[in-house]
């Protein structure tokens, strides 16, 4: 028997011959302009599906933690100046290239920073601070002073009431 007499018969349908089996066809036999047709079928179908999953796997791919050390850079100059951890705009711009992180990426660190880990000390928590900041602040300056709550002045000669 010869090979093709054995394998007459098998498989053969007449949905087979007109190529319509039900399975896919092959990437290469299709029409180019077929394909562009499929395409934008298929995105006008799931185009909203596939830009929602890229932008949700976009915002995954940003969440994470900063590199170690530029982790270790923030974290030495918090130790440093852990009792007034509010860093300059020099300073913070000095950080950025030192670490190579956004200038965004800095605020975010020392705002998070704060709020988890640092708690004024008593001194601070008596006063409402305003446009003091220890490192510049000097003792002849008006602006190197605190205010109390209650809006007294704290200079460096002492407290002076302000208003009524």
């Amino acid at each position: 028997m010869k090979e093709a007499e054995k394998c007459e018969g098998v498989g053969s349908s007449d949905e087979d011959q007109d190529g319509n089996s039900g399975r896919e066809t092959d990437p290469q036999d299709m029409d180019p302009t077929e394909d562009k047709e499929l395409k934008q079928r298929l995105l006008k179908k799931y185009g909203g599906y596939l830009s929602g999953l890229r932008q949700e796997l976009s915002k995954k791919k940003k969440k994470g933690k900063l590199p170690k050390d530029a982790r270790q850079k923030l974290l030495n100059w918090w130790e440093l100046h852990h009792k007034w951890p509010y860093p300059s705009e020099t300073e913070k711009v000095a950080l950025a290239e030192s670490t190579g992180l956004d200038q965004k990426q800095i605020n975010n660190w020392f705002i998070n920073q704060r709020k988890r880990h640092w708690k004024p000390s008593e001194d601070m928590q008596l006063f409402v601070m305003d446009g003091y900041h220890p490192q510049t602040a000097t003792t002849t300056s008006p602006a190197a002073g605190l205010y109390s709550v209650d809006g007294q002045f704290m200079g460096a000669e002492g407290m002076y009431r302000f208003g009524p």
